[in-house]
């Protein structure tokens, strides 16, 4: 599982700021107005060493930090949490809720780290010694506006986190555990019926309200001689529509559970139609680099009008899964179950396979010749062999010359050639281009004596015709 870093304050200290930083989106509402953030934002932080959760939440406010700690929405995002980061600003100095704030996080038992922002323009050593007064150690100075200080952090935060073990052993009891299997989607969909289904037993609660699952569930089983662990997450949806506290902070274990795993399979409900959510949560899986099959449920129920109008929304907004295999299936009468299986081995098999440096390179001529690419100030970009750098998904690197002037026109063209070629159907797939470096960059060619006298006599014989 990934470590959660949770970004606690009181209001206006920056830490959606932060959070947009670390996250590298700017997915968290940012203004210069206290109060702004009244929800939790979950992302998948890129700064650092590794990747992480990383949980913006709203400001703590009051004199009593205590209490306005203990509301649910923070409490859950504390208790979740692997490091909190205590974020004050440099620019308002200590006030007594910081002290009430930092004395609660200090009874909670977690890794923390006491943070000073907004140091931009101020000397950071001056500024931060007045908040050695709270007594957690020496703050880390950064301006999240401006990136300053930020990298600093975060190694930090991981040099002060445990290893990892049950990521090592997810490792090594990848064999035993089999095909990890993700079920995500909105509340409601279906999910925990799929997999009562496929089981063939009541092994999950199901309720006809949306909100029943609220944790990630790993739930191992075989069929033959092959063996998957089923994932059951709770319902993802906006959260504008969410009002109990746990659903929100179960949020964070399906994002987990979509890093953890092999492959996804999202449900989508077709009585309900492909909404916000759904195209979210789908783009999510796509960034995570998981392959990915689609369950359309509650099939039987709708007519043709109804199925033909589902089938063009799902077109329409879901036209960046065009790799993913899409089933039409009713978890409760298991229609189309079976097939759904066939599909995760396909997908993970694609995901997971060993693409031959001739072969891409061989693709990569025969795409070339067929399209080449545009010309970047009168001289044409040369794309000379490729070859895999990953699995899971498939990473092709590509090395040229000029590479970091391919539009993503023609980046889209190379995908679509390699996926359809290879037939890499199921998963995402990824180009990495690199430039060849000229070793004779910079080096000027040294002329022997008789080159020299060659060139002074052409240069007095173009004198004299002059």
């Amino acid at each position: 599982m990934l470590p959660v870093i949770t970004l606690v304050g009181r209001p206006n200290v920056g830490k959606s700021t932060l959070f947009n930083r670390l996250t590298g989106t700017r997915d968290a509402l940012v203004a210069d107005y206290p109060g702004l953030t009244r929800d939790r934002q979950y992302g998948v932080g890129r700064v650092g060493p590794g990747p992480y959760i990383v949980v913006d939440t709203g400001g703590i406010s009051g004199g009593d930090g205590v209490e306005v700690l203990m509301e649910r929405q923070v409490r859950h995002a504390i208790a979740e949490a692997d490091h909190l980061l205590f974020m004050v600003d440099a620019r308002d100095g200590l006030s007594p809720a910081d002290y009430d704030i930092a004395d609660a996080l200090r009874k909670t038992g977690k890794p923390l780290t006491l943070v000073v922002n907004k140091i931009d323009h101020l000397n950071q050593d001056i500024v931060g010694a007045e908040f050695h007064a709270i007594g957690l150690g020496d703050p880390y100075a950064i301006a999240a506006s401006q990136g300053r200080g930020v990298n600093h952090l975060i190694e930090h935060v991981f040099s002060t986190l445990p290893a990892r073990e049950d990521a090592l052993e997810d490792a090594h009891s990848q064999d035993d555990r089999g095909v990890l299997i993700a079920v995500v989607g909105r509340p409601n969909a279906g999910k925990s019926t799929l997999i009562n289904r496929l089981l063939g037993e009541e092994r999950v609660v199901v309720y006809d309200s949306p909100g029943t699952t609220r944790d990630s569930v790993y739930i191992p089983f075989a069929l033959g001689d092959r063996r998957y662990t089923l994932i059951d997450t709770a319902g993802v949806r906006r959260r504008a529509r969410v009002d109990d506290a746990i659903e929100k902070f179960s949020v964070i274990k399906t994002l987990q559970a979509i890093e953890a795993c092999n492959v996804v399979v999202l449900v989508l409900d077709a009585h309900q139609g492909i909404g916000e959510q759904d195209a979210s949560l789908a783009g999510h899986v796509v960034e995570s680099g998981r392959a990915l099959v689609v369950a359309v449920n509650k099939w039987d129920g709708l007519d043709a009008a109804q199925r033909g109008r589902t089938k063009e929304d799902i077109e329409r907004k879901l036209g960046f899964l065009d790799f993913a295999a899409k089933h039409f299936i009713s978890a409760l009468h298991g229609s189309g179950v079976g097939l759904l299986l066939d599909e995760v081995d396909d997908a993970f098999r694609n995901a997971t396979r060993n693409l031959p440096t001739p072969v891409l390179t061989r693709l990569l001529e025969d795409a070339v010749q067929e399209h080449q690419p545009p010309l970047v100030h009168g001289h044409r970009i040369k794309l000379r062999y490729a070859h895999q750098g990953g699995r899971n998904p498939p990473i092709v690197v590509i090395h040229g010359n000029q590479t970091a002037a391919v539009p993503e026109t023609y980046r889209r063209y190379l995908i679509n050639r390699f996926r359809k070629t290879l037939k890499l159907d199921g998963t995402p797939m990824r180009l990495e281009f690199k430039t060849s470096t000229n070793p004779y960059e910079g080096r000027r060619n040294k002329l022997t004596p008789r080159q020299t006298q060659k060139r002074r006599r052409l240069q007095q014989f173009v004198k004299r015709k002059r």
